[in-house]
């Protein structure tokens, strides 16, 4: 029997596009995901791209009983971790739902793990996890700060845990990937980002407003200290977020203990900007207005990828234009998401 890297949230947005990576690399890869904000046709469309299939367990990383059937009845050697809620918004208003969801459910996958012999594992973190920086760019050097939301600390909580179990069993070797801003599709079109209701993210908001599906964007605040007064996000491409994963993987092979890595492209956009910028690749005007500054948002927030670059021999590599245009590739093909 081979090995089999078990993806748990692998039909979601990353979480599909790390499976086709892993799949195009030759790896037999096992997905465990509960459908509640992805749609099972990503790993079908993962199927096209790749002409491989992943193994795909319908559930939920917090039920045990399902963990060690599956770590008994396939043939693990590591583990990359998605599955969790990641609405910011959502998780002001239901936090107990977010720390039961990403902690609880955290806390389980890893006791599941350990009782099969299974010590490697990736987890997706995010560059939330350093509050409110004095300074840019943002460096795994940095304290991580008091995160402005519960999203946030329910993500660096569970960085806090897998310190703690590093630190306490030398079997252990984890990655803690800290992303900025994922954003694009796969380049066929067949698989991309596709939000329950009303998108969270910025870009997938502005390619519904191309489409027609909703009216008009809200910018949230227009007087940062920035360039143009909006905010400043590092927005990364999610097929090279996708590679950031592998290279991870292939380094926790060699590494045992805890490694932290920035995933992100080393510079900033303005909201601006990405509506310029998504307007030429659509050749579609977005419609925009300006409103107050949300609570909990910070002026600019970019990384420092050197680290990533220096160890896992890892950078960002698509550019601005490509993330435009293979989101509008995505959303024009799929105008309902992966609802036919």
């Amino acid at each position: 029997m081979l090995d089999s890297i078990l993806v748990t949230g692998g039909a979601g947005y990353i979480g599909s596009h790390v499976v086709v990576t892993l799949l195009q690399s030759g790896h037999n890869v096992i997905v465990l995901d509960n459908l509640c904000n992805s749609s099972a046709s990503s790993l079908d469309r993962a199927y096209q791209i790749t002409g491989r299939k992943p193994v795909f367990i319908q559930g939920d990383v917090r039920d045990r009983e399902l963990l060690d059937k599956l770590f008994t009845q396939h043939q693990v050697s590591s583990v990359l971790h998605f599955a969790g809620l990641k609405a910011v918004g959502e998780s002001t208003r239901e936090p107990l739902k977010y720390y039961e969801n990403n902690i609880v459910g955290s806390v389980g996958l890893c006791q599941a793990m350990a009782s099969a012999g299974v010590f490697k594992l990736v987890f997706s973190s995010s560059a939330t996890v350093y509050g409110e920086p004095e300074q840019m760019p943002i460096s795994e050097s940095f304290a991580t700060g008091a995160p402005t939301n519960p999203y946030g600390r329910s993500k660096l909580m569970t960085e806090q845990v897998l310190m703690d179990l590093a630190s306490s069993d030398p079997r252990w070797s984890i990655a803690l990937l800290r992303y900025f801003n994922p954003v694009g599709a796969h380049p066929t079109g067949l698989i991309g980002e596709d939000p329950n209701g009303i998108p969270n993210n910025l870009l997938p908001y502005i390619s519904q407003v191309a489409i027609g599906k909703l009216k008009e964007l809200t910018v949230f605040g227009s007087d940062y200290p920035t360039k143009d007064g909006t905010g400043v996000r590092d927005y990364i491409h999610v097929v090279d977020l996708a590679e950031g994963h592998l290279k991870a993987l292939q380094a926790i092979n060699d590494k045992q203990g805890l490694n932290v890595w920035n995933l992100g492209t080393g510079r900033g956009y303005s909201v601006l900007e990405m509506i310029r910028a998504f307007e030429q690749a659509s050749n579609r005007v977005i419609t925009y207005r300006m409103a107050p500054r949300r609570p909990g948002d910070i002026a600019e927030c970019w990384a420092a990828p050197d680290k990533a670059e220096k160890e896992l021999g890892w950078k960002a590599e698509r550019t601005l234009n490509d993330m435009m245009i293979d989101t509008w590739r995505w959303q024009s093909l799929n105008p309902n998401g992966y609802t036919e």
